[in-house]
């Protein structure tokens, strides 16, 4: 159609007509309409500041009809909004077919190791109720209704199972959350899984990632090398008088063509030439750092000024110290504010111009005609720009090494060179660039367009396209970017090392950068011996790999994504047994679905608990694999930190996190879910004695309250407040991480002290039922009064037997639940009534007329004390000679 174009510039003219083609998304009700467009155009005259253009636009059939192929750039993101125009929209790829939910497996329910042992002990217990209950029932000789007295027993003696097990360790997990969140050592920690926090003191496998978990993810440029010449950090002085130099004397030039174009170049002939040719190289690189990116710089507004909303676009002298640089990647800015700090700054950047500002202070103009972005199967990305100035069109490339040492032109330097940059740590690029004529790009963009307007194969027939200008590049420059370590690293993977836990380095950068991130981090002691494993394609490949790897005995395993591909498909048993072995292991150009792949072959082939920690939306699948996941909440977002059961803020404080909070959620919970079943099993025992001494009849020993305080007011404060109790200090704990080592082998817990408590519980119970019988022989219309009482004295013992650390609030709970049943002696007295002997059944009936009296008596309460003793005082001394003549680890260090 036709359009006028709205400008200022034009000597004598205000409107200037030009035949445009333009694409519009916007349905017009009619042909004819005037409308108002806010776009770019590059016509005849692009030095043009044009304002707008509106016009009427007419049905030519003549003319072809314009084809726009959908992609990326079509896409509206989440939150977008729509300033003008309507849009058209076709949703494709929904629910489970988007590309983040494809990434990231479906989270399971993640259930403690704990959990599972008390699981296994509480079917042991039911095994128990039921075995008793037989054997109950045969003594009494299956007489009468014998299944109806089954029952009866089953009733009578389900205090074995442990009901209030689940309630107390839910309890005390919500607790363990509480106290990780409120520690201030590591401030910023979020609990978002709170079923699992014992798993931090049982982990045997650490799987970390590498950038922006044991790095810090802000990138410093600290190389560039030229081939010839290599520039460092204490040299970039250099670079900077060079660009200086490069263009003053590019804009001396310009302003003498504009005269006469010979005077200019006459004492651009007497300079050095080797000088002219490093300084026109530098100029060169700097300028495709500049160009070659995804960096759009941010204006903010000045602060204190109202009113000033759109400073960014006004300003155009582009001095604002408020300029910020948002990226993709924090390397793609690390590179831009490099060229900044060298004097070649980005200033604006829009859909079709980049603006580079010089050190002059002159603004440069170069038009975008093309992108191709990055993609972790490319490794690579291009842009096409066309100088405002000059016409001129180029290609510039920059990816990694792997993917342009088959792109530029052939050199002797790169290769070695990628290598030295790679052993220092530093993350390497590789820029190019190519000259293009207008009939070549012209050529290029027709087939582009082409491959773009494919229904079949789109991908592959653009990819070629593209890929038939990346050829015989011209190599401009290679750069070395760092990641610095996080704070504390060192001494924080040091410290997991000496507490037995393997830690595994999983990580996309090249092999020789995590090799160099994995000895400066001292993951690998600089001491010891490193398998890197050869790049494996067959069968036979691997098996000789393999073999030389099983040769070699404590030696760090380094390995890559596409070797262990293959390893596990033909041997995985023997790699994983290998590996395993290993005191570290660095896996480099891994995938996120390798990743958590990886997490599920450890708890496949060892059965160990493993741990992985991550900061990035691809570490999301590897932390919902493992049975504790960490999240950091870093510079690429919460993606992590939300999927993780656990968020902290830096890799340092996984230390504490475990040695300490690990240590007491798994001590404290073992120690809680025990004495709840001890609990239980006295107050069994009890009934069993009562019953066998009266022929077995299922009657029950207690009623009403009595059994429901029991469990809840009368002893409920003092075993929960096992919770606050610690075997050793947390600055011991850290200052000895070896203690770790004892809690992986899960000696608090397991059949053993089960059996233990058993036998405990067998032991009081039977004594504080045999005792009552024995001492108030005369008087055992009491024996409620009596056995409770001592039963409730044996407990409130038996919590101060078991804790190893006093806090004052236990000595609270202990005195409480003391007085409560002191009140309950008076208050509620029916409960504590006369058993009266009815006929040769030995029927009981209780009766509101208590003795008060008798209970105050000092031969009740001596008596009480004499069964309370006995039931006690043995445990006492075996649990000092046991800790005198076999102390356990954490006893010799607090002594």
């Amino acid at each position: 159609g036709s359009c006028f174009i709205r400008t200022d510039q034009l000597d004598g003219e205000t409107d200037w007509k030009l035949k445009v083609a333009v694409s519009c998304t916007q349905r017009l009700p009619a042909l004819g309409d005037l409308f108002s467009i806010n776009a770019y155009v590059y016509a005849q005259k692009p030095q043009l500041d044009i304002h707008s253009f509106e016009g009427t636009f007419t049905r030519e059939d003549s003319d072809p009809a314009v084809h726009e192929s959908l992609s990326i750039e079509n896409t509206l993101w989440a939150s977008t909004v729509v300033a003008s125009g309507t849009v058209i929209g076709v949703v494709i790829y929904t629910g489970k077919e988007t590309r983040s939910v494809m990434n990231t497996s479906n989270p399971k329910n993640k259930v403690g190791l704990l959990d599972l042992e008390l699981n296994q002990l509480t079917k042991a217990l039911f095994l128990a109720l039921v075995a008793l209950s037989v054997v109950m029932v045969t003594l009494q000789g299956f007489v009468g209704p014998w299944y109806r007295n089954l029952f009866r027993f089953l009733l009578l003696f389900s205090y074995i199972i442990p009901i209030s097990l689940r309630v107390n360790l839910d309890m005390g997990k919500a607790a363990y959350g509480w106290m990780i969140m409120k520690d201030e050592n590591i401030p910023g920690t979020v609990v978002r899984t709170s079923t699992i926090p014992e798993e931090l003191g049982r982990l045997v496998y650490l799987l970390t990632d590498k950038t922006g978990t044991l790095t810090q993810n802000e990138m410093i440029f600290k190389r560039l090398h030229l081939g010839t010449v290599s520039y460092g950090t204490d040299t970039m002085d250099e670079i900077q008088s060079h660009i200086i130099n490069s263009y003053s004397q590019v804009n001396s030039q310009n302003s003498g063509n504009s005269t006469s174009s010979t005077p200019s170049r006459k004492p651009q002939s007497s300079a050095p030439k080797v000088r002219k040719s490093v300084s026109s190289r530098i100029h060169e690189a700097v300028k495709a750092v500049a160009l070659c990116h995804n960096v759009t710089p941010v204006y903010e507004s000045r602060a204190g000024v109202s009113g000033e909303t759109e400073y960014a676009e006004v300003d155009q002298d582009f001095s604002d110290e408020n300029r910020t640089y948002q990226a993709s990647s924090p390397d793609e800015v690390a590179l831009v504010q490099w060229t900044e700090s060298v004097g070649v700054t980005l200033v604006n950047r829009d859909l079709t111009s980049v603006q580079l500002k010089t050190p002059g202070g002159h603004i440069l103009t170069y038009y975008i005609l093309q992108i191709f972005p990055f993609t972790s199967e490319g490794k690579r990305m291009g842009i096409i720009v066309r100088d405002e100035s000059s016409g001129e069109i180029t290609f510039y490339m920059k990816g990694a090494d792997v993917a342009m040492s088959t792109i530029v032109q052939y050199n002797d330097w790169l290769e070695e060179e990628c290598g030295n940059m790679a052993r220092e740590g530093l993350r390497t690029l590789v820029v190019a660039k190519k000259s293009l004529t207008e009939e070549q790009y012209q050529d290029f963009e027709n087939r582009y367009n082409q491959a773009k307007l494919s229904i079949h194969d789109r991908n592959l027939k653009v990819a070629a396209v593209v890929e038939s200008l990346e050829r015989e590049m011209e190599l401009l420059c290679l750069t070395g970017v760092e990641d610095q370590l996080q704070a504390d690293v060192r001494p924080t993977l040091e410290m997991l090392r000496n507490a037995g836990i393997k830690i595994w380095m999983l990580t996309g950068d090249k092999l020789e950068t995590a090799t160099c991130i994995a000895k400066s981090s001292h993951l690998v002691s600089r001491t010891q011996d490193i398998h890197i494993f050869r790049p494996v394609t067959t069968r036979g490949e691997a098996h000789l790999e393999l073999n030389a790897f099983r040769r070699k005995h404590d030696c760090a395993l380094v390995i890559s994504g596409d070797s262990l591909e293959v390893c596990l498909k033909y041997y995985e048993h023997e790699f994983v047994e290998l590996a395993c072995q290993c005191p570290a292991v660095v896996c480099c150009r891994c995938s996120p679905t390798q990743k958590a792949h990886i997490v599920k072959l450890l708890q496949h082939h060892t059965g160990k608990r493993t741990c992985a920690i991550g900061d990035g939306g691809n570490d999301v699948s590897m932390i919902q694999a493992a049975d504790c996941g960490i999240g950091i909440e870093g510079k690429e977002g919460k993606q992590a930190s939300l999927a993780a059961d656990f968020s902290i803020t830096q890799f340092k404080h996984i230390g504490r996190l475990l040695m300490v909070h690990g240590r007491n959620s798994y001590k404290r919970s073992a120690a809680l879910g025990q004495f709840v079943m001890h609990r239980g099993l006295i107050i069994s025992t009890m009934q069993a004695v009562f019953s066998s001494v009266f022929y077995f009849a299922s009657v029950p020993l207690y009623q009403g309250f009595l059994m429901v305080g029991y469990a809840t007011i009368y002893t409920m404060f003092p075993v929960f407040s096992l919770v606050l109790d610690q075997d050793v200090k947390p600055e011991m704990a850290l200052l000895y991480p070896e203690l770790y080592k004892d809690l992986t082998k899960g000696r608090s817990l397991s059949f053993k002290t089960f059996l233990i408590w058993v036998l405990i519980s067998i032991y009081q119970g039977g004594i504080l039922m045999y005792g009552a019988l024995l001492l108030f022989e005369s008087e055992f219309v009491h024996v409620v009064a009596i056995s409770f009482t001592a039963l409730i004295l044996t407990e409130l013992l038996m919590v101060a037997l078991t804790i190893r650390t006093w806090h004052w609030l236990m000595v609270v709970a202990e005195f409480l639940s003391l007085g409560c049943y002191v009140a309950s002696l008076a208050f509620l007295n029916e409960y504590f009534g006369d058993f009266h002997v009815i006929g040769s059944h030995f029927l009981f009936a209780l009766f509101v007329s208590a003795d008060v009296a008798f209970i105050t008596t000092m031969t009740f309460l001596w008596k009480v004390s004499a069964i309370t003793v006995v039931s006690c005082l043995p445990l006492y001394i075996i649990k000092y000679l046991k800790r005198k003549f076999s102390p356990p680890n954490y006893s010799k260090l607090t002594s």
